[in-house]
């Protein structure tokens, strides 16, 4: 599917004080053991089917990349949703890891790793340019540069009062 390309510089506007950033993934150490690192790779587009089909769960968007180590970048409203999601008996996350913790964890085959950030939207500085929605743009806002957004050091520390133009992108949509 051909994605919009949209011309020109933006930024994104979280349209929050913070932002919660999740990092996650997984490795295949031993990658010829591919059952192993199968088994633990399933996991995730049912999580995140899971999460597009629930709006409450505080997940905004996410971006992946995969390869011998894979990688996630989500955004969330908040720490406590996305806490609240981790531990809820009801979501796809607890009995997949807890599988792994028991069938693979200290195997060496396959590693897994996860890294949480609380940002606060006056520490958040992005650009995107002749790029489709992508990252806290897709997930939040996004708009285009100008006057007070010009550079990096302008868009460090401003505020989600941007004022310089109608969003492109609605909250919510990721890949």
């Amino acid at each position: 599917m051909e994605q919009q390309v949209f011309p020109g510089r933006y930024t994104a506007d979280p349209g929050r004080e913070s932002v919660t950033v999740f990092l996650i993934g997984m490795r295949a150490n031993r990658w010829w053991k591919v059952g192993k690192v199968a088994q633990v790779a399933v996991a995730m587009p049912r999580i995140l089917r899971h999460l597009a089909n629930d709006p409450a769960s505080g997940m905004l968007g996410f971006e992946q990349w995969f390869g011998r180590t894979t990688m996630l970048v989500s955004y969330w409203e908040s720490p406590e949703h996305l806490r609240k999601f981790a531990a809820d008996r009801e979501a796809p996350h607890l009995e997949p890891w807890r599988r792994f913790m028991k069938e693979l964890s200290g195997t060496g085959d396959v590693g897994i790793w996860h890294e949480t950030y609380q940002v606060p939207a006056a520490g958040i500085e992005t650009v995107y340019s002749g790029m489709p929605l992508f990252g806290l743009a897709k997930a939040t806002a996004q708009i285009p540069i100008g006057r007070g957004t010009n550079t990096a050091k302008q868009r460090l520390g401003h505020s989600r009062a941007r004022g310089n133009g109608a969003k492109t992108a609605g909250a919510g949509q990721a890949s």
